[in-house]
């Protein structure tokens, strides 16, 4: 699948990959800082952002869509930054294709599987009839009915869009997404990787704990750990200067 990206500065590629029901969008004010010492490339994942939509979801896919980016676009090797569902992808990229990667950042994911826990969300989604609404502000009415939290809210709205006049709907596909979503937690069990790699979360955040560490570096044995103090799963946009500051020392050591 041919995915939808945007590209700044130059010097070695960087690939920045977002998490689920995100969008490139999301990592823009971190890519203009990394812009400064490479050539920096944002992804919408397939089922996401402007990319196409398809029935078909899986980390398989997505390994696939980035190695056929990285093709066309005639990268040979890159440094590749994964959050959340972005950062599953680039550990299973790592491991099918260690040849074509300079560093790895993964940035609070583990390769463990994770419960599901998107329910309330998806049910809140798919409560919003767009036949029904006629202006954004519509919306966040019905999703706080099962999402309490205000920056959950934001992050979601920042998908919906004018599809055409009078008719606003979600950039991502949330049919294809509610129905494999059992997948995004899959475990990342595929062979070791053994090149540089820094796994990076946040002290508020409860996707990488302690005792994750030693199976984590059973799989990523030239792993190192780093946390952002008072960061959140989305320790980009929490703490940007932090975050931003670990990423770029690993990268630029």
């Amino acid at each position: 699948m041919k995915l939808y990206h945007k590209a700044l500065g130059e010097g070695e590629v960087l690939i920045i990959l977002h998490g689920l029901m995100g969008m490139l969008d999301n990592w823009q004010s971190p890519a203009q800082v990394y812009s400064q010492h490479f050539r920096t490339h944002l992804l919408d994942a397939r089922n996401h952002g402007h990319s196409p939509h398809s029935d078909e979801f899986s980390y398989e896919l997505m390994v696939a869509d980035l190695l056929e980016f990285m093709d066309n676009e005639r990268i040979e090797r890159a440094h590749l930054l994964g959050h959340s569902m972005g950062g599953k992808t680039v550990m299973k990229f790592a491991q099918n294709h260690p040849e074509r990667l300079r560093k790895l950042i993964v940035a609070d994911i583990g390769p463990k599987a994770y419960p599901v826990h998107h329910e309330q969300i998806l049910a809140a989604l798919k409560e919003v009839d767009f036949s029904q609404v006629d202006r954004r502000s519509q919306i966040e009415p019905i999703l706080e009915k099962r999402i309490s939290e205000w920056g959950v809210r934001q992050f979601l709205l920042k998908n919906v869009y004018w599809k055409e006049k009078g008719k606003l709907a979600y950039r991502f596909n949330l049919d294809a997404i509610d129905d494999q979503i059992d997948c995004v937690g899959d475990e990342i069990e595929d062979a070791e990787y053994t090149e540089e790699t820094l796994f990076i979360r946040g002290s508020k955040s409860n996707y990488i704990l302690d005792y994750d560490w030693p199976d984590i570096r059973l799989t990523f044995p030239n792993a190192v750990l780093e946390t952002v103090e008072g960061a959140n799963h989305w320790l980009h946009a929490d703490k940007p200067e932090e975050f931003n500051a670990k990423v770029l020392k690993f990268l630029l050591d």
